[in-house]
C-alpha cells in the first residue's frame, strides 16, 4: 500500500452522480403493468372475475391515467416550485390524498350516474368505481410524486 505524504496532492473527488431522469411513459407504463398484474392474479386466485376485469379497466386504467396527468404536470413544474422544495414524505402524501379525493368524487358520481345507461343498469362495474377509483388514484399519485422527487437534485441548505 502506497503512503502518501501531505505534499503529495490528491486527485479530485469525483462528482456526485446526477439524480436518475423522470421519463413519463416508463413511469405510466409501470403505472399501468404493477397493477393490472396484481389484481389480475388476485381475481384469478381467489376465482372472482369481475376483479380480474376490473384490474385491466377501472383499477390499472385509473392508475396510469393519473400517473400520467400528475406526472406530466410534474415535469412543468418550474425549478424551485413548492412541490419542489417541500418536504418529500409531505408532498407526495398531499398529492395522493388529493387524487383519492377527486377520485372518489368522480368515483360516486359515475356509481351514481352510469347504471342509468340501459346496457350497464345490470353490470356490476360502475358500483366498484366506488372503491376502484380512489385507491387506484391514491397509489398512482404517490408513487409517481415520489419518483418524481427522487430525480429532482438535492439542494444544499445556506448555514
Amino acid at each position: 500500500m502506497p503512503v502518501t505524504t501531505p505534499t503529495e496532492q490528491r486527485p479530485p473527488a469525483a462528482p456526485a452522480a446526477a439524480p436518475p431522469r423522470f421519463v413519463l411513459w416508463r413511469e405510466v407504463l409501470v403505472s399501468y403493468a404493477a397493477p393490472a398484474v396484481t389484481a389480475g392474479v388476485g381475481g384469478l386466485v381467489s376465482r372472482q372475475p369481475e376483479l380480474t376485469l376490473a384490474a385491466v379497466t377501472t383499477i390499472a386504467g385509473a392508475s396510469a391515467t393519473v400517473a400520467a396527468l400528475i406526472g406530466a404536470r410534474h415535469r412543468r413544474r418550474p425549478e424551485g416550485s413548492w412541490a419542489e422544495r417541500g418536504p418529500r414524505v409531505l408532498v407526495t402524501a398531499l398529492f395522493g390524498l388529493g387524487a383519492a379525493a377527486l377520485a372518489l368524487a368522480l368515483g360516486l358520481a359515475g356509481a351514481q350516474l352510469l347504471p342509468r345507461i340501459p346496457a350497464l343498469a345490470d353490470s356490476p362495474w360502475p358500483g366498484r368505481l366506488r372503491f376502484d377509483l380512489p385507491v387506484s388514484a391514491a397509489i398512482a399519485a404517490t408513487a409517481i410524486t415520489w419518483r418524481w422527487r427522487g430525480t429532482r437534485p438535492r439542494r444544499r441548505r445556506a448555514r
